[in-house]
């Protein structure tokens, strides 16, 4: 298997509130995302080192704009009304072949006008079915 760079990103969708996948990867120029295990320490007395086992999964989801995007099925109307965000959405992420997908909840969208007039955006979420997600 050939080894790639994050420049194969093929799909970025959330679905809106009706559960339609709205493609927002132009809307992005950044995005972070994580699949963390949770960890319990289970060290006995009579160990020399650490020992741990696996708890719940999870998943996290930062995605970062560079600017306000108003239109229809574009970020700001996909993301930005808080009730809405009250709704699982499904975050699909495909690169380089491989798909990761969640149901996800956001649990904020925020703009921070910069001095030089800027008005970049972030969307954090985190994993909301219980489901732990898998690279397909």
């Amino acid at each position: 298997m050939a080894k790639s760079s994050g420049l194969g990103w093929t799909t970025l969708s959330i679905d809106d509130v009706g559960g339609t996948p709205v493609v927002l990867k132009n809307d992005f120029n950044s995005v972070q995302f994580g699949t963390p295990l949770a960890v319990q320490e289970v060290t006995g007395l009579d160990s020399f080192a650490i020992e741990r086992i696996t708890l719940l999964g999870d998943m996290s989801f930062t995605g970062n704009g560079a600017a306000m995007n108003p239109a229809s099925s574009k970020s700001h109307t996909t993301l930005a009304n808080q009730t809405d965000r009250r709704t699982n959405r499904t975050v699909t992420i495909v690169v380089n072949g491989k798909t990761l997908a969640a149901e996800m909840l956001f649990t904020d969208f925020s703009y921070n006008r910069g001095a030089d007039g800027s008005l970049p955006f972030t969307a954090p979420a985190v994993l909301a079915d219980g489901n732990i997600p898998a690279w397909t």
